[in-house]
């Protein structure tokens, strides 16, 4: 079991940082809205589907929380940070 959840946390971690580069300031300057959604999704759906039953109906249920969860939170950020964040990558 310890084993099981250590894998878990290992693939949630590796795939958070997977989406967080996938979702970099060069493509959107503000999306604090878009990353809070993707990673509260993968981590709702990972909680969901540990908690109980482990039912993907869980897994589905916990995604849409922690998807409507990250985005409050993003967008939260995303309006504090008036300013527009100029974008990076090769000049």
């Amino acid at each position: 079991m310890k084993h099981k959840l250590l894998h878990h946390f290992l693939i949630l971690g590796s795939s958070i940082m997977i989406l967080n580069g996938c979702t970099g300031q060069e493509v959107a300057p503000n999306n604090a809205t878009q990353t809070g959604a993707a990673t509260g999704a993968l981590a709702g759906a990972v909680i969901g589907y540990n908690s109980g039953s482990h039912s993907g109906t869980n897994a589905a249920v916990g995604a849409l929380i922690g998807t409507a969860v990250g985005a409050g939170i993003g967008n939260a950020v995303d309006n504090s940070n008036s300013e527009q964040v100029q974008p990076g990558g090769w000049q």
